[in-house]
């Protein structure tokens, strides 16, 4: 997956806001995993996680390479809860119960509210991947945001490369819809893109979750 991080600190981009009164949105998949907005307070340890797991991500991830202190942290957060208010987008951490340790980050980007369409990114550290944790993540978000935020496409767009990202957009029931070549600069190369979606009536079909 493509995973926008745009970081804000001076020196490499305009300044950050914060909403005086951000929304949070939280959710309780089952008694291991929780999915909540991330706040101000979570910086030092999102930076923690990153830092930890940065030989793990940097393959798939941008960003990664600009991250190098608490201060990115806390003002991607700071983005994220903008990008909320505003209806652009969020950033959820992935939270390891009953301790609610840090374990990575999922999100929604590029949202378009006229054509009830955005696109999702992820990630999740070493340790927790092939656990199942970042499907039953997953799962759960993309059925938060057809079923609570009424959208009616959901976008992947991953490195073909990324064979893990590619089959849990399979297991989620999303579609090949197309391969632009050479499109996405990863740390200094051109990479391929491959886009997918699954619309809500598929979703509703295979996986709709009651409420």
């Amino acid at each position: 997956m493509i995973w926008r991080w745009c970081l804000v600190a001076t020196g490499i981009s305009g300044t950050s806001y914060l909403p005086k009164e951000p929304a949070v949105t939280s959710i309780l998949i089952d008694d291991d995993l929780l999915l909540r907005s991330l706040k101000p307070d979570d910086a030092a340890e999102l930076f923690h996680c990153v830092d930890h797991n940065r030989g793990h991500i940097r393959r798939w991830l941008n960003w990664v390479d600009s991250t190098t202190r608490v201060e990115h942290s806390l003002q991607f957060i700071q983005m994220s809860i903008g990008w909320q208010a505003q209806e652009q987008g969020m950033a959820l951490g992935i939270f390891a119960l009953p301790e609610r340790k840090l374990i990575g980050c999922i999100g929604m980007h590029n949202w378009n509210a006229e054509q009830k369409r955005a696109q999702i990114g992820y990630w999740i550290g070493s340790d927790f991947e092939g656990k199942g944790f970042m499907f039953r993540s997953a799962l759960r978000f993309v059925d938060f945001l057809f079923q609570r935020l009424g959208l009616n496409k959901v976008e992947m767009h991953i490195v073909p490369s990324n064979t893990r990202s590619l089959e849990l957009a399979k297991r989620l029931g999303a579609s090949v819809e197309g391969h632009i070549r050479q499109c996405y600069l990863s740390n200094g190369k051109l990479e391929d893109i491959i886009i997918t979606g699954i619309l809500r009536e598929e979703w509703m079909s295979l996986h709709a979750i009651k409420h």
